[in-house]
This record gives structure tokens, sequence and C-alpha cells, in this order.
């Protein structure tokens, strides 16, 4: 593993982690950009997968996005437009072209992209898993502000379980009641992926409004690349599948296709079907 420290536009700096083959040279380099409640040393795991299966002669770029790990905090003003600039910054350092994004990472990727379109940027292959953005309603975000609350007024414990639940709707942490549901998360509070969660709420608060408050428009992504993957697990909360939906069927040439055993985790997990799935298209 190759790690680098990045300068940002706006003087923040962004940890850069890559895997598999030093010296890459762009046409073989994927960067992956992870979601919410997760840092680049979730992915590595994946990451290490991903290089592998792509085979001798290829590199997998990870870098923490802002507030997490190594990388800078969201600086004042931060927008969706921080985390498609802190892309740019990244594919100017890598050179690479390929961009693969899990979860609110790609919801990063596909606005990121969109506004690449055309310009020395442009994504030559795409690919998003589960992408937490949201489309025409396609994701109902009210438990957001209930989240929010819940942080500022200094009950972390109820803003994980609004998370939680809002994250989950029709899952079985969804039918159980707040009150209940914030005392199991305390009680298992001091499991790896609990401590991160809890961790990174005052971040993703941000993120989260930022990636998937204010509905989008399907016919805003026509200009993706042609053959742009948009992955979904079988397993994930069903609005994933529907924001796939809606945007396969806007994206000229696009490919839709369905993890059969695959959850939401299923990515940092490394789960071997998926990695093979996304091995194979990015080194088509």
């Amino acid at each position: 593993m190759e790690e680098r420290t990045l300068e940002t536009h706006d003087g923040g700096r962004l940890a850069l982690y890559s895997y598999g083959t030093a010296g890459a040279p762009p046409q073989r380099r994927v960067l992956v950009v992870g979601g919410a409640f997760l840092t680049a040393l979730i992915y590595r795991p994946f990451a290490m997968a991903l290089a592998s299966g792509l085979g001798d002669g290829w590199a997998v770029d990870v870098y923490d996005r802002r507030g997490r790990g190594k990388s800078s905090e969201q600086p004042p003003g931060y927008s969706m437009a921080t985390e498609i600039a802190d892309v740019r910054t990244v594919l100017d350092n890598t050179g690479g072209r390929s961009i693969f994004g899990h979860s609110l990472g790609g919801s990063v990727v596909l606005n990121a992209a969109a506004e690449f379109a055309g310009s020395r940027h442009e994504a030559a292959k795409l690919a998003v898993y589960d992408a937490a953005v949201n489309i025409e309603g396609s994701i109902d975000t009210a438990w957001l502000s209930g989240f929010e609350e819940a942080l500022e007024a200094g009950r972390p414990g109820l803003a994980m379980a609004r998370a939680k639940k809002g994250l989950s709707p029709g899952s079985a942490l969804d039918r159980i009641p707040e009150p209940v549901l914030a005392a199991l998360l305390a009680i298992t509070s001091r499991t790896t992926a609990n401590r991160l969660f809890r961790a990174l709420m005052p971040t993703a608060v941000g993120e989260l409004k930022a990636a998937m408050e204010d509905p989008l428009r399907a016919a805003e992504f026509t200009g993706l690349p042609a053959g742009t993957c948009f992955l979904v697990g079988a397993k994930s909360p069903g609005y994933y599948k529907v924001t796939a939906e809606r945007l396969h069927a806007a994206v000229p040439g696009s490919e839709l296709k369905l993890s059969p055993k695959c959850e939401h985790g299923s990515v940092p997990a490394a789960v071997k079907e998926l990695v093979t799935d996304i091995a194979c298209y990015f080194r088509a």
C-alpha cells in the first residue's frame, strides 16, 4: 500500500491510499469513493480484493473524504461542490479516469461525473453500488431533520437510532420504537462499526443533506458515460433499486445489474461475487 497526502483547492488535505501495482498507468487505475459513516481504512479489504481481481499492472485508489481519517475537516460552506472538487484533486494526482462509488460515495461520483462531462476530467468508466442519490423522491429524507436535531441537543444515542431507522425503512430496525432502539444501540456502542458510526455522525449531517436532501431529476445525469453501470444489492433497502432504475432509464447505454446475494455493506466487506463483477466491468 502507498499512502499520500494531497492538498486541496481550499487549503485542506486528503489522505490517499493506493493498492495493487505501484506506478500503474492512468488507464489502469480505479478510484473508489466511500460512503457515510465509513473511512478509507474500512474499504481496505475491498480495495485489495479489487486490485487483485483487476490483475497485474492495475491499482485501486481510495481516499478519506473530508471529516474522516487523516483528511481535514469539512470546511465552512461545505457542499456537494466540495466533494466534486476533491474528486477532481484526486484524479489530477493519479491521472485515472475510472471511478467507482459506494452509497453516499455513489452520489458524489455521479454528481462529479455529470459535471466533468466534456472536460479533461471526463470519466472513462463509471460504476456505482447502491448510490445514495435522491432521484425524483426515490429516497425519503424526512428523518434527516430529526437526526440533526438530536445531535444538536447532545443526544447521540437518539441520533444514531434515527439514522439507523431512516437508512433502513421497512427493516426490523425500523419497527423498533426509537427509545428502545437507542437503548439497544447504547449496549452495542462498543462494537467497531457502531463506534465509527457514532464518531462520524457530526460529519454525516452535512454530507447526507448535500447528497440526498434535495431531489434531483434523472435527466440531469444523461451526460454520464455510455456504459455506466448501476449496481444494486438484492438485499439492500429498496430505495437503492428505485434510484438505480430511474438513472438507468435516463442514461443512454447504461447497465443495471442486481447482485442477488448482496446487501448494502457488501462492498466494504469485499463479497467475492460483487468484487468479481466490478473487476470485470473495469477490466473490460
